[in-house]
Formats: structure tokens, sequence, C-alpha cells
């Protein structure tokens, strides 16, 4: 038991550490130097950020992120479990069921908050709307369109208000 056995280790951590002193320097050398407003700006998937975005993304977007994890999560700790739930007997039985309800509970609350409806927005209630004053233009907010010429003709802009009859 020599520090030979060690050798094959040594020389790859050699290597990983010549790989990547070679990477920089090439990349030093070869990169060209020009800064561009383009290459400065941040990068998110191809769109330009030199406007906002007219609107926010909706909470279903963050439920279903929600979602993703909590399956992840299960696959994570299900398959181990699943390797050697005979050597584990009662305890891992009982440590399973404990996090299976966790995860059941938190799935039935996501889907209490609308994770799943991906259908067309409900309409609205016909007695919802009784108001007179209700109109497009007192309830109607658009969120990021400020500035934009594509703005000047909204929703409210063309919904006509109501007039009182006398």
């Amino acid at each position: 038991m020599g520090l030979g056995q060690y050798l094959p280790i040594f020389v790859m951590l050699v290597l990983a550490l010549v790989f990547g002193a070679m990477s920089r320097v090439a990349s030093h050398i070869l990169a060209p130097r020009l800064s561009t407003v383009a290459k400065t700006d941040p990068y998110e998937c191809g769109i330009d950020a030199s406007q906002e975005p007219p609107e926010r993304f909706p909470v279903t977007f963050y439920l279903v992120a929600m979602i993703f994890i909590v399956f992840d999560i299960e696959i994570i700790f299900m398959f181990p479990y699943a390797a050697v739930f005979s050597d584990l007997g009662v305890f891992g039985f009982v440590a399973v069921a404990i996090f299976a309800f966790a995860l059941f509970e938190s799935f039935v609350y996501l889907i209490g908050n609308g994770a799943m409806e991906w259908g067309p927005a409900r309409k609205a209630k016909p007695e919802a709307l009784v108001s007179p004053e209700r109109t497009a233009a007192t309830t109607i907010r658009r969120v990021g369109t400020e500035g934009r010429p594509a703005a000047a003709a909204t929703v409210a802009d063309r919904t006509p208000v109501p007039t009182e009859a006398a």
C-alpha cells in the first residue's frame, strides 16, 4: 500500500488543472476585446430588455413550478426507498407515509389555488356587473404599457361610458 495507488488521481488532477489553465490562456489570446451595448445587456430568452414586460407572470406559472419541485423531491426520496425498502422495515414505511402525507397535502393546496386551471378564463357572473358605474374604464388598469405608442387605444378607451338616463 504505497502512494502508487493515488497516481491516477494525481494525474487526473494535474490534467484538469492544465486543461483549465490552457483554456483560460487560449480565451485570453483569442477573444475579441471590443464591447458593444448588445454584449453588455443581460440576456433573457432572446427578448430585448429595453422595455418592461407588458404584464406580470400569472400566479399559475409559479404554482406549476412548485408542483414540479414537489414531485422532483418525491422522486429523490422515493427512489432510494424503493431500492432498499425491505431492509428498512416499519421505520422506513412510517417515514415514507409521513412524507407522502406532506406531499399530498402540498399537492391539494396547489390544486386548490388553481395550479392546474389552464382553460379559458371563467366568465363573470351577470350579478357581479349590476352597477352602472362599473365600466371597463373604471375597472381595467393596464400595467407596463406606459410610454408605448400602441397603448393609445386600450380597451378602456374604446368602451363607451354610459350616460345617465333622466
